[in-house]
């Protein structure tokens, strides 16, 4: 929680898995999620993965409710979340990612039940299962109208609700008569919310940002999250959601997104939507369509200018920082005592990246990390955008305008280890 001139503001990360999901920490524990949220500076967090049974079972026998949100032994706020995928056909193939926040236990069953008359839910902590969006979410408001459904990460090539490869042109065609049911959009780390509010749909939801988090790591966890005015009770996180009434979010760099450019990572290609268009798609080292990224899609819908833009605060996690000034990995020793001594001097990392004085950090921090910090504050810092499932990287020594977040790379073959960049990626 930070304290402003407008009020308290709670943060929450309401996307995250368990070690019971495909590709996460087997470390993945309650006790380990709380530590490291506490130490990010997370007042919230989702349980994830309530449809894997083996995991939900921990939960029950750990989390005690209030209210609708579910406690800790030492007093951790949680509420109970999962992610599911949705693999159907309606016109070509879609693949759906959606996020779901269930009010107790007690629906959380009910929603079990339901799946457990589609398929399987015990290989995976989001399991696939061959229903369409909007019948979905007419099954999910009946068994409960306090259930919330959030696309995830709705521009990812794949896996996005508006995604180029299988998603749909606005939510209107993907849940059809149930649109209105759904009140908030995810962002995903390749987009921002001033780029999804350049659709007309988007502007009457509600924009929040999560990690979809694979570890408890503070370079993972809480990257992107969900600030709140108030979270002591699930009812009314859910209002706030649904009016439209949150404070805002904290963002990363969208160029940092696996998908935020256009290009082949096979051919070490990449460009920008206008490179793209001149080039008709097609990639000109194969002569292949590229993986058109989440840039180039949402100037393709847009259809508005930006309004609406609530509190965003644009910053990358501390580690990376860190590591970029040392030239150290993320998770070296050398780049764990500096965070260490940040940590134990300023509480948690938000407070090291948000609200510390520039004369305070200098107190306890090499100048040139200091700087960077400030300039991570500005959005100054430069971007190598990624693309095609890769990650974008920092340029270190390189800063930019706020305006326009990494450099114009349009047609240029991107090389691994090429540039000032230290090769810090954002992976799950």
């Amino acid at each position: 929680m930070i304290e402003t001139k407008e009020g308290r503001e709670y943060f929450g990360d309401l996307h995250i898995h368990s070690r019971f999901s495909r590709a996460c920490s087997k470390d993945l524990t309650i006790p380990n999620l709380e530590k490291w949220a506490r130490i990010k500076g997370l007042d919230l967090l989702g349980t994830g993965d309530f449809t894997h049974e083996v995991w939900l079972n921990e939960l029950k026998n750990n989390l005690k409710e209030k209210n609708g949100i579910y406690y800790s032994d030492s007093g951790f706020k949680f509420i109970l979340t999962g992610e599911i995928s949705l693999m159907y056909t309606q016109g070509r193939g879609r693949k759906v990612h959606l996020v779901l926040l269930a009010p107790s236990f007690e629906v959380v069953d009910k929603i079990n039940a339901y799946f457990d008359t589609k398929g399987r839910r015990d290989y995976d902590g989001r399991p696939i299962f061959k229903i369409s969006c909007e019948q979905f979410t007419k099954d999910m408001k009946e068994i409960s109208e306090r259930i919330e459904i959030i696309p995830a990460h709705i521009w990812t090539p794949f896996f996005g609700v508006l995604g180029s490869k299988s998603g749909f042109d606005s939510l209107a065609e993907a849940f059809g008569s149930q649109k209105d049911r759904i009140y908030a959009v995810e962002t995903g780390i390749s987009s921002t919310p001033e780029m999804n509010l350049k659709l007309k749909e988007l502007q009457g939801k509600t924009i929040v940002s999560f990690s979809d988090s694979h570890s408890f790591w503070p370079w993972r966890i809480g990257r992107e999250a969900t600030i709140f005015k108030n979270i002591g009770s699930y009812d009314e996180i859910i209002r706030e959601i649904r009016e439209n009434d949150i404070v805002g979010t904290i963002e990363v760099n969208p160029a940092y997104g696996m998908y935020h450019y256009d290009g082949h990572r096979d051919c070490e290609f990449s460009c920008s939507p206008e490179e793209t268009r001149k080039l008709n798609g097609i990639c000109p080292k194969c002569g292949k369509i590229m993986t058109l990224g989440v840039e180039y899609r949402v100037e393709q819908l847009a259809d508005s200018k930006t309004i609406g833009v609530k509190k965003v605060y644009d910053i990358l996690p501390l580690h990376e920082l860190i590591s970029a000034v040392i030239g150290s990995p993320l998770a070296s020793k050398k780049t764990w005592v500096i965070y260490d001594k940040l940590i134990e001097k300023f509480g948690n990392e938000l407070n090291v990246l948000i609200c510390a004085s520039e004369e305070d950090l200098k107190s306890v921090a090499d100048l040139k990390l200091v700087d960077l910090i400030m300039k991570n504050r500005r959005g100054e810092i430069g971007v190598r955008p990624g693309y095609d499932g890769t990650y974008g990287e920092m340029i270190y020594g390189e800063a930019v305008k706020k305006e326009k977040k990494y450099p114009d790379l349009s047609g240029v073959v991107i090389k691994k280890g090429s540039g000032k960049q230290v090769g810090l990626k954002l992976g799950v």
